[in-house]
């Protein structure tokens, strides 16, 4: 059974649990199995040797989701071998649609709606209320050895996370 984190974060005030433990700076990087807008399965292998600056979030279709992948778009092309990642339960072809609608070039969109593997093995999946089986808003940065150099589980879901931390630990 999953290990479910009660009262993790908290949405619009009320806590929210989290399922799956909490990752920890030194942690080595679970696998991910997900979909990318093409259909084409995405694994963290896909990435092997490449930082990664891994953004989970709820939605893009949210005020905060879509402003934060368009501040990572933007900053995507100052980081030296370096990919960003924008992970959300939305659909690839929602993805798409987004990503197109709003010039985003620079950020691989993955989507985690074919399983809870990822929100779990990365502590994100909500618990439960309004947002039961979305991503809680985190980042995660993995260097080129797979282990974790910046985490960040954003303690309100309408909250913004701290750019400048990880986008610092995402050039280091």
């Amino acid at each position: 059974m999953t290990k479910v984190r009660t009262g993790a974060i908290t949405l619009r005030g009320t806590p929210t649990d989290l399922a799956g433990a909490e990752l920890k700076v030194g942690d080595a990087a679970p696998d991910f199995n997900l979909q990318n807008n093409a259909l084409e399965n995405v694994t963290l292998k896909t990435f092997a040797g490449k930082t990664l600056l891994i953004a989970a979030v709820p939605s893009l279709d949210t005020p905060v989701c879509h402003a934060e992948t368009k501040k990572f778009n933007e900053q995507a092309g100052t980081l030296a071998n370096a990919q960003v990642l924008v992970v959300s339960t939305d659909l690839p072809f929602g993805q798409k649609r987004w990503c197109g609608s709003e010039g985003v070039e620079n950020v691989v969109t993955l989507s985690a709606h074919r399983s809870n593997e990822f929100g779990e093995s990365y502590g994100v999946l909500i618990a439960g209320g309004p947002f039961d089986q979305c991503l809680a808003r985190a980042i995660f940065v993995v260097n080129g050895a797979g282990i974790l150099t910046h985490v960040e589980y954003v303690k309100e879901v309408g909250q913004h996370p701290d750019y400048d931390a990880a986008l610092a630990a995402a050039r280091a």
